[in-house]
Parts: structure tokens; sequence; C-alpha cells
């Protein structure tokens, strides 16, 4: 019977984050935890003949969150100038999974046309060992330049 080989999953400390934000690129070492998610948005359909509600795929929305290191004043930058200006910002994350100690290589996936929802403005916590920040956003569009490959299996 075949199986994963541990050393092929791959460690959520190995990769690297980049923003471009107004053509400037950005190391995001501040990342301690992203996710972006791609939902189908659904239309229910019935038809003559089908007791049963079908469903048909119309689209999809894009969104996600990531939790920070509070050491960057980037996006309240962002959204300051949005809450000051009226100047909204769309800006791009390309994530790189990168383990070198597994044998599928690299994942890069860009996530495009970020838009952040919500930040936090200000902090203090007497209680933390450090000051974390949850960021959510949209995003319109993604890409995978880079696929993992097929992991060896165990025998």
């Amino acid at each position: 019977m075949s199986f994963l080989m541990a050393k092929d999953t791959i460690s959520g400390q190995s990769g690297r984050a980049y923003a471009t934000i107004s053509g400037v690129v950005e190391e995001m070492f501040y990342v301690k935890k992203f996710e972006a998610k791609v939902k189908k948005n659904k239309k229910e359909i019935r038809t003559l003949g089908k007791n049963g509600t079908q469903n048909k795929a119309n689209g999809y929305a894009g969104t996600g969150s990531m939790t920070i290191y509070f050491v960057t004043s980037k996006f309240r930058d962002l959204m300051l100038q949005y809450t000051k200006l009226g100047i909204d910002t769309y800006f791009d994350i390309q994530i790189s999974n990168e383990d070198p100690s597994s044998t599928i290589g690299t994942q890069t996936t860009v996530v495009k046309g970020v838009n952040i929802d919500e930040l936090t403005v200000a902090l203090l916590d007497v209680d933390a060992e450090t000051l974390e920040e949850e960021v959510t956003f949209t995003f319109d569009d993604w890409d995978m330049p880079d696929k993992f490959a097929s992991p060896a299996l165990g025998q």
C-alpha cells in the first residue's frame, strides 16, 4: 500500500509573501498567516421533469484574511488614504510555498486585485507577548504560475 512521505508535507514556515502596491514590490516578512479562498456563486435552477433543485455556477467571489505582526504601517496608510481622500488601492499578493526538505517543489499563487476590507487602526495589549492584527480583504482574480509536483509515494 502506498503512502505520503512525511518529508513531502509542507512546513507552514517555509515560504515567502510579496505585495505589489502601485508598482512597488515589498517582501511581506511580517505575515504570520495568509489565507485566500475562492467560492463559487451558484444559482438554484428548477426544471420540468426533475423534482429536485439543480445548481449552476455563475461566477465566483474571492475573499481572504491575513494575520500579521503589528510592525508595518503600509496597510494603515492605504486605509488612511481611503478614509481621508476616497482613494482606494488595489494590489497583488504573491505567495510561494517552498519547503526545501520536500521533493514536490514550489507552488506560487498570485492573488490579484486585493482590496482591504478591515484592519486595526491602533492596538495595545498588556497581556500580549507580541502584537498581531487581522486584515481581511477581497480579491477579483488569481493565478498559479508554479504548481507542486506529485509526491513520491512510499511503499
